[in-house]
Order: C-alpha cells, then sequence, then structure tokens
C-alpha cells in the first residue's frame, strides 16, 4: 500500500488596500533582500481569518484596518521549496485611522504606497507571485462577502 503524506498548508492573510490609484504595501527585508508584499502574515492560533488580516495590517503599517470583503483564496508552493504550500487569503477593506509612531514588525523597513504601474516596474522585488493576482483580483471587482468566512471557534 503507497502511502501519501499529509497535506498541511500554512494560513496565511493579505490586505489590499487601494486610495486614489495606489495601493498600501510593505518593504521588508527576507534573508538580506527587501522584498514587497501586502500587509500579510500568518493566522496565530486561537484568532480568526478575519482577526488576524486585522492584527497583520497594524503590525505592519500601522494602520487600523476593517474587512470588508474577501477577494480570493489562493495556494502557492515556492519552487525553491516546493514542499511548503501556502493558502491565502486576501481581503480588501478600509483604513480607519493610523498609529503614528507606533513601531513595525522587526523584519519590515516601512510601509509604502504604489501605483499598480510602480508595483510591476519592481517585479522582481515581489515577495511571490500572490502580489499581483491579488492586486489584479482587487481591480478585476472580485468580491465576495465576509459572512463566506464560517469561524467555529467563535
Amino acid at each position: 500500500m503507497r502511502r501519501t503524506l499529509m497535506w498541511k498548508p500554512n494560513a496565511t492573510v493579505a490586505v489590499v488596500i487601494e486610495e486614489a490609484g495606489r495601493f498600501l504595501l510593505v518593504e521588508e527585508r527576507i534573508l538580506g533582500e527587501l522584498k514587497l508584499n501586502q500587509p500579510a502574515g500568518h493566522i496565530e492560533h486561537g484568532e480568526s481569518i478575519i482577526e488576524a488580516a486585522i492584527r497583520e495590517t497594524l503590525e505592519e503599517t500601522a494602520y487600523h484596518f476593517v474587512p470588508r470583503f474577501l477577494i480570493g483564496m489562493y495556494q502557492w508552493s515556492p519552487s525553491e521549496r516546493p514542499e511548503l504550500t501556502y493558502l491565502r487569503f486576501a481581503f480588501a477593506g478600509e483604513l480607519t485611522g493610523l498609529e503614528a509612531g507606533r513601531a513595525l514588525d522587526a523584519d519590515i523597513e516601512q510601509a509604502v504606497w504604489l501605483t499598480r504601474d510602480e508595483i510591476v516596474a519592481r517585479a522582481e522585488q515581489h515577495r511571490s507571485p500572490l502580489l499581483l493576482a491579488c492586486i489584479d483580483d482587487y481591480l478585476a471587482g472580485r468580491r465576495y462577502p465576509l459572512e463566506i468566512l464560517r469561524d467555529f471557534d467563535r
């Protein structure tokens, strides 16, 4: 009998925020290299998917975020580590304030606002192909109600 390995993806969240044609991204240091990503991160034990998106946005940008829609769910395995899989839940919403002076996560250099063209021009710095996929899905009008996510731990 052939034995298969159980698939255990890394559950993550990401946030797409657009204001006046610019998107809120973070510049972060990954193994010494500067990378671009949405405010994003892992879902922590005991928190809901939506709570993770709110927390990660605050920790990485100092902005308070209110999710309004799910843009999509994305599965990705990096070519250099095919045994690793990310399952990303991407949200759109609005910012409700900035905590000026708040320290950002240690690996975050800064939050930046860039147009889609500026993001494409920096493609070599994208943390993953999910960065542009989420933005393009947002621009294509993909919006799913938050009620699609059901949390039975609450």
